[in-house]
């Protein structure tokens, strides 16, 4: 409703990981350097933890773009909810080969002919998995024996796990301290800071076409950081919102009230 009125070519504050509205905060841009030298050193696996909504996903959407498909080949785990079966099954569809079999062995070694012809081929492999709190412990071993494949002088898979902060806990299991050991590249994303955030409001709305309408007020900013504790989707979340009730009053600048109007309904909606 309100696109039109400020002039949107589309809304601004959607909460779906759409790469071309990555902010890169100095922490999201230090994480995709660790991504990019963990991928190009090729070590194996790669650990990237934060919070829910903190924009895990989208970095690494971004990420995956950016790789050169001519030297890698990459694949994307969404749903970590499977067996260790439907992991090989699953790795196996996003190289592009036959997923038939249930046999963990016949899948593992079907796997490993897959990678290794990638590698003749002259790429490099990466895997990400992202919801990695939700994986099993069987899960994780399943995955700690593909890092296993390698040549004489290469890992035949590069492995980036994604997870919110209890992953970490899950990590630190003594039972794990083998797939523990490997993780050689391991960052954590920060919540935006209040100047940060001020910096992706106004980096969102000139995406979306906004040519400087509408404004935030300074006591609307700081609302939203209080409310929001920095993290990308809620700001995005009463954004949306406080522009819906600023666009009602036909104002130009979103006001303390709007933010407080808009959490109100992200309240009312998050007890129904």
């Amino acid at each position: 409703m309100y696109a039109d009125y400020y002039g949107f070519s589309e809304l601004p504050f959607n909460i779906t990981p759409d790469p071309k509205y990555l902010y890169l905060s100095p922490t999201h841009q230090e994480a995709l350097q660790h991504l990019k030298y963990g991928i190009s050193e090729r070590k194996g696996f790669i650990v990237l933890i934060g919070e829910v909504g903190c924009g895990k996903t989208t970095l690494c959407r971004h990420f995956l773009d950016s790789l050169n498909p001519e030297r890698f080949e990459t694949g994307l785990i969404l749903n970590p909810r499977i067996t260790e079966t439907e992991l090989l099954q699953t790795v196996l569809i996003e190289l592009g080969e036959s997923s038939d079999g249930n046999s963990k062995n016949d899948l593992s070694t079907r796997v490993n002919a897959a990678l290794l012809d990638r590698i003749h081929q002259g790429k490099d492999i990466v895997l990400v998995i992202d919801e990695c709190q939700n994986l099993t412990f069987e899960l994780l071993e399943q995955i700690r024996l593909l890092s296993n494949l390698e040549t004489d002088k290469q890992k035949l898979l590069q492995i980036v796990l994604i997870g919110q902060p209890e992953f970490k806990a899950t990590l630190n299991e003594p039972r794990l301290r083998q797939l523990r050991q490997r993780i050689l590249v391991n960052y954590e994303l920060k919540p935006l800071t209040f100047g940060q955030m001020e910096h992706y409001i106004r980096h969102r709305i000139s995406l979306a076409g906004g040519l400087g309408r509408p404004q935030f007020s300074p006591w609307a900013s700081r609302f939203i950081h209080r409310a929001s504790q920095g993290i990308p989707r809620l700001i995005n979340n009463l954004c949306d919102k406080a522009l819906l009730a600023a666009f009602c009053r036909e104002a130009d600048t979103v006001n303390y009230w709007d933010v407080r109007r808009a959490m109100k309904e992200y309240n009312a909606l998050a007890l129904s």
